[in-house]
């Protein structure tokens, strides 16, 4: 398989990014990153935001877009402003509880994902659903995760958080095998379920390869037979400077061969 892509999601420098967009984006690219997942609601023009990638010669890989960024009333508009950018993944980051309170309400949120797809497909881009730590606990004999996705069509992606998911309980590389071809892209998260004993905050202090996540099989999987397209990382501790942080991270996996 080719070499897969690493990405940064850039809600981990979210602050500086807030302050200098162009600047920012400039230090990613030089760390080695070859595209970014932007997050939230969009502080920028379409043409500002596509004016800075490419002064920094970076690709928007994707771009995590709240719930509402795709409802009726607002989809032409994020439709227009991934298109400006060159996007074609518009991840949904978790969702407010009346979509993830009980069994039924996973169901209806899959529907309206799998009608999202129809209306996305129509413009050649996709839409999936990236998780926390909470669509692992146990649901009527099931998961959320597992409940979720095995309503929707195989096309709506399972953007998978390693970190996220195994301070849920859970094994990612289980979860990946579980749905073949539908992880597009996957979180790079570091997690230590040794540091998290001291807290769950703990356990996300480690920079990837210091922490005791299954590198190993998670990469494995995504390249075989999980359809990984990019790798992004993604880093929430306050241990270390933002900044700092994501190219300690970047080094590690170039330093794992990726």
């Amino acid at each position: 398989m080719a070499r897969i892509p690493i990405a940064l999601e850039l809600y981990s420098v979210r602050e500086d990014l807030s302050k200098d967009l162009r600047g920012t984006l400039k230090q990613v690219a030089k760390m080695g990153y070859e595209g970014v997942e932007f997050a939230g609601h969009p502080e920028h023009s379409p043409e500002e935001y596509k004016a800075a990638l490419d002064e920094a010669g970076l690709v928007c890989c994707s771009w995590h877009t709240p719930i509402d960024q795709v409802q009726p009333d607002k989809l032409a508009a994020t439709i227009a402003l991934n298109k400006a950018v060159g996007n074609r993944s518009l991840i949904i980051p978790g969702l407010p509880g009346e979509y993830t309170s009980t069994k039924e309400a996973w169901l209806k949120t899959a529907a309206l994902f799998n009608e999202l797809t129809d209306k996305l497909a129509a413009e050649g881009m996709f839409t999936g659903y990236h998780n926390h730590h909470t669509e692992f606990q146990p649901m009527d004999g099931s998961t959320p995760w597992d409940i979720f996705f095995g309503a929707t069509r195989k096309e709506v992606v399972t953007q998978l958080d390693t970190g996220n998911a195994r301070y849920g309980g859970a094994d990612p590389v289980s979860l990946l095998e579980a749905y073949p071809g539908r992880a597009i892209s996957v979180h790079l998260k570091p997690f230590s379920s040794a540091d998290a004993k001291g807290g769950a905050e703990k356990g996300y202090e480690a920079i990837i390869g210091q922490d005791d996540s299954d590198w190993e099989g998670i990469f494995r999987v995504c390249e075989t037979t999980g359809g990984t397209q990019w790798y992004i990382v993604e880093y929430e501790s306050s241990a270390y400077p933002p900044l700092e942080a994501v190219e300690r991270c970047l080094k590690a996996l170039k330093g794992m061969g990726k």
